[in-house]
């Protein structure tokens, strides 16, 4: 069986007791001031009967295929019409128990039975009580749904967004591989005695890649020995044709970044540098200011020998943004003769 009618034969007890306690309500109340207990019963049954037609009309037509649709010029006038309904019956109802019950002698009806507006009253009371139950229930329905709405969405855009990072990082490796086998096979094809030392040091590398990268963040000091792992490949190429100087400042063991997030910064300036007097001067700078991690990095260049943005720096530059969005401050300058990068980002401890 469908759960929407199993779900709506559960309500049945619940809603016969609640019309049990309406025609309750009618008999107390219009019982006052009279003995005829059976045109009482019988006026409090129609009057429920009334209120039931009227409140489900309401709760389950008028309310979902008007109101809550807006279509209020209708809403209006099938309240307009339920109204006059209402007030027909009652009309109706008086008329049988005046002339029934007691036999046209109008002065002999109770007082409350024989008043339209009081009888009005007490109907569209119990019209307005469900109807605002099925109010609220479909405004808070409405806000469950939008909350569910929201959580999947926001659970979409995180998966997006993983995605795209781990894609991001996808695309750096074989960027970086590409740069540093470059240089090993020129030391290859020379025959250098540094060549199974700089496999070595690229072997740490890529073991730091392929079980770090997919960590969301790694620690700092993890993410400064490999940049140092970095640099003593490029010294090995360089030979004496570099000049670097790396230093890292204040710098706490429990402090964590996402991975990767400097060396491709490190790597461009060996690769777009440019030697001056035959020497690369490359100077790192890594220092913790307060809340913020503040990375420096200067490399000597000329007009000449700058290009356009590699993958590398587009990519690190949309991590930022998805992982800190506005808080991150990136500043990328270049002259004649030198390239500068500072990033500033606010520090993360291990939990």
């Amino acid at each position: 069986m469908n759960k929407n009618v199993l779900h709506k034969i559960k309500k049945v007890p619940l809603h016969l007791l609640f019309w049990v306690g309406v025609w309750f309500f009618f008999f107390t109340f219009f019982s006052v001031g009279s003995a005829n207990k059976s045109f009482i019963f019988w006026f409090s049954t129609i009057l429920s009967a009334v209120s039931i037609v009227a409140s489900y009309s309401f709760m389950y037509q008028i309310i979902p295929d008007y109101l809550i649709q807006k279509k209020y010029s209708k809403f209006v006038l099938y309240t307009i019409y339920a109204f006059l309904f209402s007030m027909s019956v009652v009309l109706m109802t008086m008329v049988f128990g005046f002339v029934f019950f007691y036999n046209l002698d109008y002065q002999t009806m109770p007082s409350l039975t024989k008043n339209p507006s009081v009888i009005l009253v007490c109907v569209f009371f119990i019209v307005a009580i469900m109807s605002s139950y099925k109010v609220v229930k479909y405004n808070l329905k409405t806000i469950d749904d939008k909350r569910v709405l929201e959580t999947k969405i926001l659970k979409t855009e995180l998966q997006l967004k993983e995605q795209e990072l781990r894609f991001l990082k996808m695309q750096i490796h074989p960027h970086f591989l590409f740069n540093t086998l470059n240089t090993i096979y020129g030391f290859a094809l020379k025959k250098s005695e540094h060549t199974s030392e700089m496999i070595l040091k690229l072997s740490n590398l890529l073991d730091y890649i392929l079980y770090q990268i997919e960590e969301p963040y790694v620690s700092l000091n993890d993410e400064i020995k490999h940049i140092n792992n970095y640099i003593s490949l490029e010294k090995l190429r360089f030979q004496d044709g570099l000049d670097v100087d790396f230093v890292a400042e204040g710098i706490n063991d429990d402090i964590e970044i996402p991975p990767m997030l400097f060396l491709p910064f490190v790597e461009n300036a060996f690769k777009h540098g440019h030697q001056i007097k035959n020497v690369l001067k490359v100077n790192i700078h890594l220092e913790l200011i307060e809340h913020s991690l503040i990375f420096k990095m200067t490399n000597s260049t000329n007009l000449k020998s700058q290009t356009k943005e590699g993958i590398g720096l587009v990519n690190i530059k949309k991590r930022l943004e998805m992982i800190y969005n506005d808080t991150f401050d990136l500043n990328i300058k270049s002259n004649s003769d030198l390239y500068s990068v500072q990033l500033s980002i606010p520090i993360k401890k291990h939990e």
